[in-house]
Parts: C-alpha cells; sequence; structure tokens
C-alpha cells in the first residue's frame, strides 16, 4: 500500500493541501480547517517539498508554469478536460465552451463544467481560469473570492513575464 503524505502551505488566500505519494501530487486543494496544519518535516517527500516550493514561487510571481510530477485521478473524459485547461495561458481566461471545442466536443459544455469542478489540483491545473461566456466569474470549488483574486495576482505579473 502507497503511503500518502500532506502538507500545508499558507498561501495569501488561505490554507492550501498538498497530498501525494513519494512518486507524484494527488491533490492540491484550499482547506478551511486551519486546526491540524502539516509543516515540512525531514520525512516530508522531495515531490511535496517541490510543490511547495513551485507554489511559494508561483504566489510570489515568479513562476508561471509548474513542473513537479502529479497524477490525474479520474474518468478518461476528465483527464481530457484537465489536459486542455492547462492549455489555457497564465493570466488568460476561457469558457466551458472554448474547452468543448478545443477537446472535439462542442456540445460537452455541462460535461466539461462537471469535470472542470471535479479538479483536485488546483492553480496547476488552472480551472480558476475558467469563466462564463459572458466574461462573468463562474463557480470556483475554493470561493469565487479566491477565483478573482487568483486572476487578478495573474494580470498583476504578467507584464513581468
Amino acid at each position: 500500500m502507497t503511503k500518502i503524505y500532506k502538507l500545508d502551505y499558507e498561501s495569501p488566500i488561505g490554507i492550501i493541501e498538498i497530498v501525494g505519494t513519494h512518486e507524484a501530487i494527488n491533490s492540491i486543494l484550499f482547506s478551511e480547517e486551519s486546526k491540524n496544519v502539516n509543516f515540512l518535516q525531514a520525512e516530508t517527500p522531495p515531490v511535496l517539498v517541490e510543490c511547495y516550493n513551485q507554489l511559494d514561487e508561483y504566489f510570489k510571481g515568479d513562476r508561471f508554469d509548474f513542473t513537479f510530477p502529479y497524477q490525474f485521478e479520474g474518468t478518461d473524459f476528465q483527464k481530457i478536460v484537465w489536459e486542455a485547461l492547462k492549455e489555457i495561458p497564465y493570466s488568460e481566461t476561457g469558457s466551458y465552451k472554448d474547452i468543448a471545442v478545443s477537446i472535439g466536443n462542442e456540445k460537452a459544455i455541462r460535461a466539461v463544467g462537471s469535470a472542470n469542478g471535479k479538479n483536485k489540483l488546483s492553480i496547476v491545473i488552472p480551472c480558476h481560469r475558467i469563466i462564463g461566456s459572458n466574461g462573468k466569474l463562474t463557480g470556483y470549488a475554493g470561493g469565487l473570492w479566491r477565483k478573482e483574486w487568483l486572476l487578478r495576482h495573474e494580470k498583476s505579473f504578467t507584464k513581468n513575464q
């Protein structure tokens, strides 16, 4: 049985729980609970430390994409959608329809929305970059205020790329 490790990153918009194994990151999700914060320890696997460091660089405006190993856990369709999400450039946005068209299934807008909502690799698989076709913010598991913050954060560093 593979051992699962947890590490918390205290971001400017709340605690982010990093979960993974020695090989890959399985989830990066905002946590509303701050009572049991998991800090870096000697036995923390290097992949979790690398994820932590890359998130820190992202929040400082020094990183625009992620290179640590991660693993999707979902259906084939969800994985296709998540791969398509990665194609949305830093500081830009897209819609569910854009993703549906990009995966060759223009009528799958609702299914794309559902897959987007099941993304467990927040920020790294940039579901925060999906907005409504009308340009308005749509749902975000971490809360719309975090989505708005992330989009503004990325826009503020676009000039520095």
